[in-house]
């Protein structure tokens, strides 16, 4: 196991008991769930608002070529990026989602 040290502040605020009474451990994952959560809301906001805008999924909007059909303008690549980030960061978020959650720290 790899020791880490804190600052003093830091181990104060770690105390709050908004955070449980578990170690150390247990309150950082509680902490790093909450901001995995957070970033998934955000990515599943620009999934959501994308695929209502095309009126279609991802993989649709990338199987049709939509990026291509629309003439390549700003406004479709941009939302063709964003998209790609979004569909990639819910997986990465599920993953890390799943791993934060398994109570075998290792």
């Amino acid at each position: 196991m790899n020791e880490t040290m804190l600052a003093e502040s830091t181990l104060e605020m770690l105390a709050e008991p908004r955070l449980g009474k578990g170690d150390l451990d247990s309150k950082v994952r509680y902490l790093l769930e909450g901001e995995y959560m957070r970033r998934m809301v955000d990515y599943l906001r620009t999934d959501r608002a994308l695929a209502q805008k095309y009126s279609m999924t991802f993989e649709e909007f990338m199987a049709q070529r939509v990026v291509q059909q629309k003439g390549y303008t700003w406004e479709v690549e941009k939302d063709a990026m964003d998209w790609e980030a979004a569909a990639g960061g819910i997986q990465t978020m599920k993953r890390r989602l799943k791993e934060v959650r398994n109570t075998d720290a290792s």
